[in-house]
């Protein structure tokens, strides 16, 4: 391969492992899908537009990969959550609209479980990174007004979801800061302030380190589960960042790495808490923070 196409992939790299991060929900999967992508433009002919080219190819990967995601995920121990990516050193631009964060958050990968791979790859591609209905088209080999049915499936199944986000982020980070002294001091009033009635919390373990086998609901659960954490708080480190474009929490038992919780907000309440500690999941992570 010569140097000016090593150049070519590695100026699409982000941009790639983005498409296929949004689409798995999983960044080793994503960093594998952008590897075989990789294999296959070093064996490519000349190609007239690398982007559009190497777009279809990890498009077309992933859809193969989500097949049998969703049956492993059925198997899967407790409840299943996307892998934690942090978004402070812009590891998965582009950031900068509205709908480009929201399809990263947490929330919205859970949310795009629910929708077939052909909806999930046309909606990520015309919300996150702006390819007309023609585009699509090409990367997925279908006709035009069946791209643009798929994509009005996808946006009804997302319209309910999308009435959480109105939390500027500047607002959110306060509350985050608010939200981590009151659940390490066990403020049990402040916390009660914070917490929605209809409150969900969800922890993914994995079946390999410690949490819940069930979302918790209500606020009367989560508050128990809170203030059981506070007791650990002598052990327990807890450092505001970015995951995913929101503020979270990382989480250090005896310190070591041991989880990420991403709040999400709904005006000044905290509607779900969304909570990873299977080592698996937060490898890549770890590595990000090195």
């Amino acid at each position: 391969m010569t140097q000016e196409r090593l150049e070519r992939f590695e100026a699409n790299r982000r941009r790639l492992f983005g498409v296929a991060y949004r689409l798995l929900g999983e960044a080793s999967e994503a960093e594998d899908v952008v590897q075989d992508a990789y294999l296959r433009w070093e064996r490519s002919d000349a190609v007239v537009s690398p982007e559009a080219w190497l777009t279809k190819v990890v498009t077309n990967l992933c859809l193969d990969r989500l097949t049998s995601a969703r049956a492993q995920r059925e198997r899967y121990v407790g409840p299943w959550l996307p892998e934690p990516v942090g978004t402070g050193g812009g590891a998965l631009d582009p950031l900068e609209t509205v709908e480009q964060r929201e399809s990263l958050s947490l929330g919205m990968l859970v949310l795009l479980e629910r929708l077939t791979p052909p909806e999930r790859a046309v909606f990520v591609l015309r919300e996150a990174f702006g390819h007309s209905h023609r585009e699509i088209a090409e990367i997925l080999e279908a006709n035009e007004p069946h791209v643009r049915q798929l994509y009005r499936r996808a946006q009804q199944h997302v319209a309910e979801a999308r009435k959480r986000f109105t939390v500027p982020p500047a607002q959110a980070r306060k509350l985050l800061e608010q939200f981590l002294a009151a659940a390490l001091g066990g403020d049990v009033p402040a916390l009660e302030r914070m917490l929605a009635e209809d409150v969900v919390a969800w922890a993914d373990g994995g079946g390999k380190a410690p949490a819940m086998r069930r979302p918790l609901a209500g606020r009367a659960e989560v508050l128990r589960y809170l203030l059981i954490l506070g007791g650990y708080a002598q052990r327990i480190r807890m450092t505001p960042d970015v995951v995913n474009g929101e503020p979270a929490l990382v989480l250090y038992l005896d310190g070591q790495l041991a989880g990420v919780t991403v709040p999400e907000f709904d005006g000044d309440r905290i509607v779900a808490l969304r909570t990873i500690t299977n080592p698996d999941k937060l490898a890549f992570f770890a590595r990000q923070n090195i």
